[in-house]
């Protein structure tokens, strides 16, 4: 698929400098997660949906130098610089969903202890002929890293290259992990 760059998003600021405060307040969200968990035992305040979408999307745009597309653009989240569009996944868990094929697949994991990794960076192509036939078109499709890691082996495609080293989480006490 290929987009006009004029389709991009146009907000013009400062990631470089932005992308520090990241860890941080990450660092603040898992302190609120845990005074929650406190305040209501057995509930889970896992965060997730948009707010680990949109931070997988900032985190990818910093570190693989990627020009976000507008929010809930359908298939794709970002152009590479070499103008390859890109899905953007993050995930906390242990699958990630897609509803729609794409050009390229980046999928990122987030351990709040460990910090981000990247599972999956290739091609979109053999992780929808994985996972096609689960859904109706349009629907979301499960696949989980495990599967994402066996693909990225056995149907090696190039990867957009990271530009920049993924940003350290902070521990309640910010200092780096």
């Amino acid at each position: 698929m290929h987009l006009s760059l004029s389709r991009a998003s146009t907000p013009q600021r400062n990631s470089k400098m932005a992308i520090t405060e990241i860890p941080a307040l990450i660092a603040q969200l898992y302190q609120i997660v845990d005074r929650l968990e406190q305040i209501v035992p057995g509930r889970k305040f896992t965060p997730d949906g948009h707010l680990v979408g949109s931070l997988g999307e900032a985190v990818a745009e910093y570190c693989y130098g990627l020009k976000l597309l507008e929010a809930s653009f359908k298939q794709h989240d970002a152009i590479s610089p070499e103008k390859i569009c890109v899905q953007i996944k993050l995930t906390q868990g242990t699958s990630v969903a897609l509803s729609y094929t794409c050009d390229h697949l980046l999928v990122l994991h987030l351990d709040r202890h460990k910090g981000f990794s990247e599972v999956y960076n290739g091609s979109g192509a053999p992780v929808w002929e994985h996972i096609s036939h689960k859904a109706d078109h349009g629907r979301q499709r499960p696949i989980s890293l495990v599967q994402l890691r066996k693909i990225a082996l056995l149907s090696p495609s190039a990867p957009i290259t990271q530009i920049r080293p993924f940003p350290a989480l902070m521990d309640d006490d910010h200092k780096i992990i």
